[in-house]
């Protein structure tokens, strides 16, 4: 399950990335991207400053400044986006690669059944995970968008 602080961070660039597709975006202010995600601006701030330390983002300061993508929406790993925003994503800590750590109550990780369950299901997760883009996520938006009619 991803976190509220996660979807925030994909409203906001999902917005990012529509404005990045008109060609040459102006850049948006925090007011205008909350309002158009949808996302309290409050935790927006916070978030879109992680986003942009990550390189994802730029921000302009000034009259005419806010937050743009710097990256192609090809370039923004929807599972990067996850570990950075929420952790790492592995169901138990030994299963993780970025983060792993042995589970204390484990006597064998070769015959724990627990994890080898849980391996299963995680390595088709991370299939599917380790290749979704922001682009993708744009594209199937605008998918629904015509399917809808709107």
């Amino acid at each position: 399950m991803i976190t509220q602080k996660m979807k925030y961070a994909l409203k906001a660039l999902l917005v990012l990335g529509d404005e990045a597709a008109k060609g040459q975006p102006e850049p948006l202010t925090i007011e205008e991207i909350a309002r158009r995600s949808g996302t309290p601006k409050r935790f927006l701030e916070h978030i879109l400053l992680e986003v942009r330390n990550a390189g994802v983002i730029a921000s302009v300061r000034g009259r005419a400044g806010g937050y743009s993508l710097i990256k192609k929406p090809s370039d923004v790993s929807i599972s990067e986006l996850l570990r950075m925003i929420d952790g790492p994503i592995a169901p138990l800590p030994c299963l993780s690669r970025r983060a792993y750590q042995r589970c204390e109550d484990c006597a064998d990780e070769a015959s724990c059944r627990i994890r080898k369950v849980f391996a299963e299901m995680f390595w088709s997760y991370l299939v599917i995970i380790e290749s979704l883009t922001l682009e993708d996520m744009l594209r199937s938006d605008a998918a629904a968008h015509q399917v809808l009619g709107a």
